[in-house]
């Protein structure tokens, strides 16, 4: 019988990485550093931004990538790749820099995001890690925020993680979600993990295994009393279940000195519901008793229960958000910017009849540029090497309508990207996920305009250059036309 044992996730890679390792090693360029860019190119759900997430998960990729003699032997077995280049995967350690957005960070489609700057191998082999962190967890961070929207201050948790993609969707998926806006999680591991806040009641099968509804509430109140919800629809919400909740709110808990701490509701018409299930509750005097509800909700659910007027107190969302079921795919890309030809960087393009796909080259730095407000009107990108001084007015290119003279006036800027790895030794404290929810909350109360966070049209987000970069882009795009002539 086979035994398991602890995953090494190293190997949670393309296999093309591998074959173009192996031809770049032949080829003696594994030393040659370049420029790699993570960026995507449109917000899921039609949105006005993104968050960035699952920064901590591609740090401790990076920490541990390495390759096990079974790693090894099993590459042998595929008789592609030489005995040196094995030899030197047994020895690998990453060894270049990485530059990204603090965790958290409102981000928006086509600026570099991550960085990796690094030897070509070194660059090559982490790819698809850094994009599937990248690419799961801004995507449930981004849709969780959505529904938190929603909820216009009710609380939001997940619930998701019976329906997430598998175990590590659920677990990470609900850091996601934590740090998207979600109070808490009915994934326990998650809550070991990340100390996120943890919740949960019972099923229906409590319910349906005593003899009856009353019976099981009772239960559960006497074992639960200082935290008591019961899930009133199994069998009939208004008939049965509220008043075998009212019944055990002042026989069971009322003599105890307790009170009923609330209601949850998982099928039917929840708004029809909530304001029955509400106004029978008060008639009863349990005024303090919270109504949750659940069932395949998400922000547009949610948007039309609030203005049917439904009396609900907090969601608990599930499959919608874990699987961001509405826009499943996030579509974060890896992409070459640079390549060091004797000393120096030279900048790479890739082209496309797609206008969206076409890149932005060479080593970057981004800006974030705010008004005297203190509010986010655009971002701005520069070359690595330029200096950019906002001193006074500041000329910059829309790339959208370059031929327009336009300038940034009476403002600040501040880089985006950070410092993470640099020559593959850790520089940047990895901060707690409470800290970085807390970060997102900030940035959307305080720096990001309201207009970009409407579901419907929302405004976009400027993407600016500086004239320098967008002098180098469009030279290498005349390059590229006069070598397909």
């Amino acid at each position: 019988m086979k035994q398991f044992h602890e995953r090494n996730l190293s190997m949670v890679m393309d296999f093309y990485e591998m074959t173009m390792s192996n031809g770049y090693f032949r080829d003696q360029d594994k030393d040659t550093k370049v420029a790699f860019d993570v960026f995507y190119r449109k917000n899921p759900d039609n949105g006005g931004f993104s968050i960035f997430c699952g920064l901590e998960q591609i740090v401790e990729y990076i920490e541990n990538l390495h390759f096990d003699r079974e790693d090894i032997e099993y590459l042998r077995g595929q008789r592609l790749f030489g005995e040196e280049f094995l030899e030197y995967l047994a020895d690998f350690r990453f060894k270049g820099d990485v530059y990204a957005f603090p965790e958290g960070t409102i981000m928006y489609p086509n600026e570099p995001i991550i960085t990796v700057v690094a030897p070509l191998i070194d660059a090559q082999l982490i790819e698809t890690a850094i994009l599937l962190e990248v690419n799961h967890q801004s995507l449930i961070a981004t849709k969780t925020r959505r529904i938190v929207r929603a909820a216009d201050g009710r609380a939001v948790s997940d619930f998701g993680a019976r329906r997430a993609h598998n175990m590590d969707a659920a677990v990470y998926g609900a850091r996601a979600a934590y740090i998207g806006g979600a109070v808490g999680t009915a994934t326990v591991l998650a809550g070991k993990m990340f100390d996120i806040p943890i919740s949960g009641t019972m099923a229906h099968s409590w319910v349906m295994y005593y003899k009856d509804e009353f019976t099981a509430f009772k239960k559960y109140a006497e074992n639960y009393p200082d935290s008591t919800v019961l899930l009133v629809d199994t069998y009939d919400v208004l008939k049965s279940g509220v008043p075998n909740t009212i019944r055990v709110a002042k026989e069971v808990l009322a003599p105890m000195g307790k009170r009923l701490k609330g209601i949850r509701i998982d099928s039917g018409d929840l708004a029809y519901l909530s304001k029955k299930v509400r106004k029978a509750l008060d008639a009863a005097g349990l005024e303090d008793c919270k109504i949750v509800v659940s069932n395949s909700l998400d922000e547009f659910t949610i948007t039309s229960i609030l203005a049917q007027g439904g009396r609900i107190d907090s969601f608990g969302v599930g499959e919608r958000l874990i699987t961001s079921k509405s826009d499943p795919v996030f579509g974060a890309v890896y992409k070459i910017a640079a390549v060091e030809e004797n000393g120096v960087f030279a900048p790479r393009i890739k082209v496309s009849e797609n206008e969206e796909k076409i890149t932005n080259p060479g080593l970057k730095t981004v800006y974030r540029v705010y008004d005297r407000d203190k509010k986010a009107i655009a971002d701005l990108i520069a070359l690595a090497d330029e200096e950019v001084d906002f001193s006074g007015p500041y000329r910059y290119v829309d790339p959208r309508k370059p031929w327009k003279v336009r300038y940034f006036e009476n403002c600040t800027v501040k880089p985006l990207q950070v410092p993470i790895f640099r020559q593959g030794k850790l520089v940047y404290d990895l901060p707690s996920v409470a800290e970085i929810a807390g970060y997102v909350k900030r940035q959307l109360a305080e720096e990001i305009w309201e207009e970009e966070q409407r579901f419907e049209n929302p405004h976009a987000h400027y993407l600016d250059m500086t004239p320098a970069m967008y002098e180098v882009k469009m030279s290498l795009l005349s390059d590229s036309r006069e070598n397909m002539n």
